[in-house]
């Protein structure tokens, strides 16, 4: 037995001829196009975020005291956090092969020449590495400039204190051994500079 159909209610579904199909077609492209454009803007809403700097974090350290932690000086001394109390001191977290950190070296020999320029009141400023050698840390140095002291954290106390999973990261700590501010990857002379002279004055 044949199987009854309406001529009626298939050209109703069958519209690949009608207006309906051809608005279909005609649309589809620009549906097409704003979905190019939408990934297009999110790319490069991405891209621009990547390269931002002096990108502050929160952290449930921040306007307490700092960890009382300690490592090896380069100098073979144990260089002790607390010790520092007096003096605005700056830390940064790197190692010798990472990329951003090779991106920010020359802003932070800028950054420290200019705290020198300050005499007394320039803040302190330490490199703390984490996994890499002296060899590979004084070979760094020697490559691209800088002279400040750094600190090796063999032990991980500033790493565990801090909370730091990746570098660089910088961290500010005020004369009162409260820690001030938490820098996620690169940062700049003129950020860190700004926002270290806005504290002197109060007014951050």
């Amino acid at each position: 037995m044949s199987e009854l159909t309406d001529p009626h209610v298939d050209a109703a579904n069958d519209d690949s001829g009608t207006d309906g199909g051809a608005r279909r077609r005609r649309v589809a492209p620009l549906i097409a196009g704003l979905v190019a454009v939408v990934v297009v803007a999110l790319f490069a809403v991405l891209v621009m975020a990547d390269s931002s700097q002096d990108s502050t974090a929160g952290s449930p350290l921040l306007g307490n005291l700092a960890p009382d932690v300690s490592a090896e000086h380069e100098n073979g001394s144990t260089f002790e956090l607390s010790r520092r109390k007096g003096s605005w001191v700056v830390l940064n977290f790197f190692t010798h092969d990472c990329v951003p950190c090779v991106r920010e070296h020359p802003e932070l020999i800028e950054f420290v020449a200019q705290q020198d320029g300050l005499g007394v009141e320039g803040a302190e400023f330490y490199s703390v590495v984490r996994d890499s050698t002296r060899d590979e840390v004084e070979a760094f140095f020697a490559e691209r400039g800088g002279d400040w002291p750094i600190v090796y954290d063999t032990d991980y106390e500033f790493v565990n204190g801090f909370g730091v999973a990746q570098v660089p990261e910088t961290w500010i700590v005020d004369p009162n051994g409260f820690v001030r501010r938490r820098y996620i990857g690169e940062v700049t002379a003129a950020g860190l500079s700004g926002t270290l002279q806005a504290m002197r004055e109060g007014a951050a």
